[in-house]
């Protein structure tokens, strides 16, 4: 699977056989087809390793904290870490998604809903404890946070000047000034969380 994702990423979904494939690896056609059924079967595995990882996070969060700030911020984190585990897989997501078979696209596109529906029901429950804004719209407040985590896979480099941990402190930071009640933001137990996730990953 790994080769298959430099292969994919170099020259296309379409420009890859199972023949360069196995090649590559130095395995046999029948050593392909003992693990995944087709190419167009490896491609959703490919797509679903990192999904998978993503709702995983996300749910684990969701159970382990009773707070919704605490929720949030650790759902947030644990997605912006999913773009430096997974970097090679959602490069060549991003690139071929468009030539995934229905009946595996569906499958991705139930994670995908799961996982926005978890930071939906986050930032409900926090207006229902008084912690987020009461006018923010919910869902579009959830898809201007999964659009603004997802870009980083454009611009993400693990040699850059900022670690993901770093990327992932800012975006908490600014998530949560964005969703949280002023009189909230001014509070001890709000700021040790918000001051907690950005100064201990950008001052060392």
């Amino acid at each position: 699977m790994e080769e298959a994702l430099v292969l994919f990423d170099k020259n296309g979904f379409h420009g890859v056989t199972v023949s360069e494939i196995v090649a590559q690896t130095g395995t046999s056609k029948g050593g392909f087809y003992h693990h995944f059924y087709s190419k167009d079967e490896l491609l959703f595995v490919i797509h679903d390793t990192f999904i998978t990882y993503a709702l995983e996070q996300a749910m684990i969060a969701n159970k382990t904290y009773f707070v919704p700030t605490q929720k949030l911020q650790t759902i947030v984190k644990e997605f912006v870490k999913t773009f430096d585990l997974y970097k090679p897989y959602i490069s060549v997501f991003y690139q071929e998604d468009i030539y995934l078979k229905y009946e595996y696209e569906w499958r991705i596109r139930e994670k995908r809903d799961s996982f926005k529906q978890i930071i939906i029901e986050v930032l409900k429950e926090g207006q229902e404890t008084g912690e987020f804004r009461d006018r923010i719209p919910v869902d579009m407040t959830a898809m201007a946070i999964l659009g603004m985590v997802n870009w980083t896979y454009k611009w993400y480099q693990p040699s850059g000047a900022m670690s993901i941990d770093d990327i992932g402190s800012v975006y908490v930071d600014l998530i949560l000034h964005a969703v949280l009640k002023p009189d909230s933001l001014t509070e001890s137990t709000y700021q040790d969380l918000l001051l907690a996730s950005v100064k201990k990953d950008l001052d060392g």
